[in-house]
């Protein structure tokens, strides 16, 4: 096996540690990486890695850089945007109040520790949000129903113990029937209530801000190509409770040097990437793979936008009996292939799943284009390739056999 590195490698590393050579067509998913890191955050990373540094002004500096491209009065870096969601929420409830951070989570005596979400934003993206709440020491108060959310219902959730509300912006969430940002800001501001906003695939790093919200929590490490990390932002007193939990429950959370150095450096190449060339490469990444379907019984193919209005859109690939595959029986093939390629599969029970081209390496789009054809006009069908779609747990019981 080959044992030596090269940053633009994409197997080298993976041979050497009996990894499969995955083409992700999934997205900035968490459970294969995230995304590739850009060069500019390796470098940081890599420069930061033999110094010592003092955290804290590693932070200050890390907070004028968030500050000016979010347009937050202050900002800081942490494990990513699960614990900077906790954080946010802890010091909502303790303040500045160093004694009741060290007895977060269980000891809340005294504090408020309620946090009113509505309940089409209570989602699982890996673990429920909520229990990013709970983690806190704080009570989860669902509002509204899971198909529609009215004003009265987040106005009357609102009580002397509501320490903050959570807004959740992301594809997972019911899309219709909820409160926009704007309302759910004015009715807890009207009650003096602060809004934490997690916007963790999220591409806009200002308009939630500029909408009402009072923090807003990104992950550093999905559409910014940055390192696994989170970013919180917004009203200076707001995130400095925040912080301050770092001697507290986030001490679990904490983040290194490298993380916070390459997460700066990924957000000032963020200012500077070709954002328009980028999109350039995907729509033609789309096109290739809308094409490569065209004519195959029981395939169709349409191109989408993303959900929450990033710039980008998937391509959505409807599999019906025709095809003699369900389109979890597909996306099963597809990912046993060789290479593996990893489709966005959380709708395969509908009949249908993503492709998605934000994180491809070059050459890559051709391969998968390549993979569908071949799955598809094989004139055998894998044994799995009807398969009904099933919630299964026991593959994860098994780690690490």
């Amino acid at each position: 096996m080959k044992t030596t590195s090269s940053a633009g490698s994409n197997t080298t590393i993976r041979e050497r540690l009996g990894l499969r050579p995955i083409i992700n067509v999934s997205g900035t998913m968490t459970t294969l990486g995230a995304s590739i890191i850009v060069p500019e955050a390796i470098s940081a990373m890599a420069e930061i890695a033999s110094q010592w540094v003092e955290m804290d002004d590693l932070q200050r500096a890390a907070s004028a850089v968030i500050a000016r491209l979010t347009g937050g009065e202050a900002g800081f870096i942490t494990a990513c945007c699960a614990s900077g969601i906790t954080m946010a929420i802890a010091g909502a409830m303790t303040g500045t109040n160093l004694l009741a951070i060290e007895r977060l989570p269980d000891d809340t005596e005294g504090l408020k520790s309620e946090v009113v979400i509505q309940l089409g934003h209570i989602v699982n993206y890996g673990a429920p949000i909520d229990q990013s709440i709970r983690v806190a020491g704080a009570k989860v108060i669902p509002a509204g129903t899971v198909s529609v959310t009215q004003d009265y219902h987040v106005r009357e959730a609102i009580n002397e113990r509501t320490a903050a509300a959570l807004y959740v912006v992301a594809h997972h969430t019911v899309q219709y029937g909820m409160l926009s940002l704007e309302e759910f800001c004015e009715i807890c501001h009207a009650k003096g209530v602060p809004v934490i906003v997690d916007a963790a695939s999220e591409y806009d790093l200002r308009s939630f801000l500029e909408r009402g919200a009072d923090i807003v929590v990104y992950s550093g490490h999905k559409f910014l190509s940055g390192p696994t990390s989170g970013i919180v932002t917004g009203r200076k007193d707001l995130v400095r409770n925040a912080y301050l939990q770092n001697r507290g429950v986030a001490r679990a959370m904490k983040v290194g040097k490298e993380s916070i150095a390459g997460t700066m450096a990924a957000l000032e190449a963020w200012e500077k990437r070709d954002h328009a060339g980028i999109r350039r490469r995907e729509e033609a990444a789309l096109n290739l793979w809308k094409d490569a379907l065209q004519g195959i019984p029981g395939i169709g193919a349409q191109i989408i936008p993303d959900p929450t209005n990033n710039p980008l859109d998937r391509l959505q690939v409807f599999v019906h009996p025709e095809s003699r595959f369900t389109a979890a029986g597909l996306a099963s093939a597809l990912a046993a292939g060789s290479p593996p390629v990893i489709v966005r599969n959380h709708e395969v029970e509908r009949g249908h799943f993503f492709l998605d081209p934000c994180n491809l390496h070059p050459g890559e789009a051709e391969i998968v284009a390549q993979q569908l054809r071949a799955a598809l006009t094989a004139k055998d069908r894998p044994a799995d390739a009807m398969k009904v779609a099933r919630k299964d747990s026991s593959g994860a019981l098994r780690w690490p056999d």
